[in-house]
């Protein structure tokens, strides 16, 4: 079996037409439809409507070092967490983590939330969410922090497949090192 290929990196000519559509159930209730992406700002923003369904759990507080992440609420409740204090945002509400902030969202509402989120810019967003997308719908992956030492593989995988898209310590990025080569030799791949 051929190794996936990371379509963002490819030159625009030769680089097959992809969805607009970025499910990542059923392992994560969430999906997306690109409204504009880095290929169509050159490189500005992602710019993603978002759904998240209830009780969705966060993902581990994380970091972009060069990149704003914001969600503009545009139905139902969105808690995001910026700099270790949460808050429910709601309709017509908008919260946005600056490059370097610490964050990370959650539903822990009984109805969905849509919302819009940028990523600022586009930079490698877009084939990271891809590949995880790729990994939760095909249960590799689940929501939150992994919860067995495969998911944990995985998320190394994905990591260290794209080392800009979040901030990981000196020791995370070992371990992420370590497990993703544990996961080649095994013939794991995203």
């Amino acid at each position: 079996m051929e190794p996936p290929v990371n379509i963002a990196s490819l030159d625009p000519a030769n680089r097959p037409t992809a969805t607009r559509r970025i499910d990542f159930r059923p392992g994560q209730d969430m999906y997306w439809e690109i409204v504009r992406n880095g290929q169509d700002t050159d490189g500005e923003v992602l710019e993603v409507n978002s759904w998240l369904g209830p009780h969705s759990p966060s993902p581990p507080v994380h970091v972009h070092d060069n990149a704003e992440d914001s969600f503009e609420i545009v139905e139902g409740r969105l808690d995001v967490k910026l700099d270790g204090t949460w808050r429910t945002y709601g309709p017509g509400e908008r919260a946005a983590a600056a490059p370097g902030v610490r964050h990370t969202l959650r539903n822990t509402h009984d109805e969905p939330v849509r919302f819009i989120n940028c990523h600022r810019p586009a930079a490698d967003y877009e084939a990271f969410f891809r590949d995880m997308a790729s990994l939760t719908s095909t249960g590799k992956m689940g929501a939150g922090t992994p919860h067995s030492p495969r998911q944990a593989i995985y998320a190394a995988m994905l990591f260290k497949a794209h080392p800009t898209a979040i901030r990981t310590s000196r020791l995370q990025r070992f371990a992420f090192a370590s497990l993703s080569g544990l996961g080649r030799m095994l013939g794991m791949s995203l």
